[in-house]
């Protein structure tokens, strides 16, 4: 959205329900009535239902289902992240285009946010399905004080803040739960995932980027077959469409606090949290590593470090630091 633009969605909002002439509008902002005319049509041409009549003036009367900088960041109550807001309609991958402002030099708490991604990452390389318009996909450039063997802990964090999102969001603590260690299941079901990217200089952390997905209001019937019976949306569980603007804010809320935490005291000071949520343990599982081989046994538990403790059937444990994790059934990617 262009600066005008801006500025008169900013002078239609601070007169609520009341109409604001073009003469007025043209007085606040120090542009001519055509201008403004411009700025009105522009916004329109947006999704924006603007009334306006000859001498009565504009007055807002509803705004589109955009994750738009000027629709999300008055909602925010955050210090550094999404201070920096990059919208696109639709790229191939938010954690793309977010890995390449991070390397030009883009800032702490910085965002990508797109409406639909045509090639969506997960872990280990799999697609994230992304369809416009109905969902939260979102990357965040971070540039903690970490070394490179402390970054996993950025994940489990994250975690946390996603899964308390949308706990608030649906009014049920109980139905959310992490699956280790980037997967956030609703009633047992994905419902949102979590990709980090790491550029590193020796063994220092140069940035991290933090990519976030979250079925907020695609049907379960639109999902692929493969992911159908393994995959929800927060609207299918709770039964009422999302607010996609007020989700996206209070989830930036609610990752700055949780990140601040981290960064204080380490993945300790969010463990809790964490524990919370991880209802992994005792269940059977089976763990497939980056080279393919599987480990069969039952979660014990997460150490300070991040790593997924998994005990065999013959009572000895393994440490799993970055693996494929299945609880019972294959699930969604």
């Amino acid at each position: 959205m262009k600066d005008g633009a801006a500025r008169v969605l900013v002078a239609l909002r601070r007169a609520a329900e009341r109409a604001v002439s073009g003469e007025q509008l043209s007085s606040r902002l120090g542009v001519t009535r055509a201008q403004v005319w411009k700025h009105v049509e522009a916004l329109r041409a947006l999704g924006y239902r603007i009334e306006g009549e000859p001498g009565g003036g504009y007055r807002l009367d509803g705004a589109p289902d955009r994750l738009f900088p000027e629709e999300v960041q008055p909602r925010l109550h955050t210090k550094w992240l999404a201070r920096e807001y990059h919208w696109l309609e639709t790229t191939d991958s938010t954690n793309r285009v977010a890995s390449e402002l991070a390397r030009g030099g883009a800032p702490h708490g910085a965002v990508v946010v797109a409406e639909g991604q045509t090639a969506g990452r997960g872990r280990l390389g799999r697609a994230f399905f992304s369809p416009p318009h109905l969902n939260l996909y979102t990357s965040i450039v971070l540039r903690p004080a970490l070394d490179t063997a402390r970054a996993p802990t950025t994940i489990l964090a994250a975690a946390v803040a996603v899964a308390d999102a949308v706990a608030a969001e649906v009014g049920d603590q109980a139905a959310v739960e992490i699956k280790w260690p980037n997967d956030v299941l609703l009633g047992a079901l994905k419902t949102a995932g979590i990709l980090m990217e790491m550029g590193a200089e020796a063994t220092r952390v140069r940035f991290l980027v933090l990519g976030i997905g979250v079925n907020l209001n695609v049907a379960r019937a639109s999902f692929p077959p493969e992911f159908r019976a393994l995959a929800t949306s927060v609207s299918a569980h709770c039964g009422r469409r999302v607010d996609r603007v007020g989700f996206a804010a209070r989830l930036y809320d609610t990752l700055e606090a949780v990140l601040d935490r981290h960064a204080e005291a380490g993945f300790e000071a969010v463990r809790p949290g964490f524990e919370a949520r991880f209802r992994m343990r005792g269940r059977r599982i089976r763990v497939i590593d980056v080279g393919g081989a599987a480990l069969d046994g039952s979660a014990v538990g997460v150490d300070a470090d991040g790593a997924l403790v998994v005990e065999r059937s013959d009572g000895t444990r393994e440490r799993v630091v970055a693996g494929d994790v299945t609880i019972g059934k294959e699930e969604a990617p």
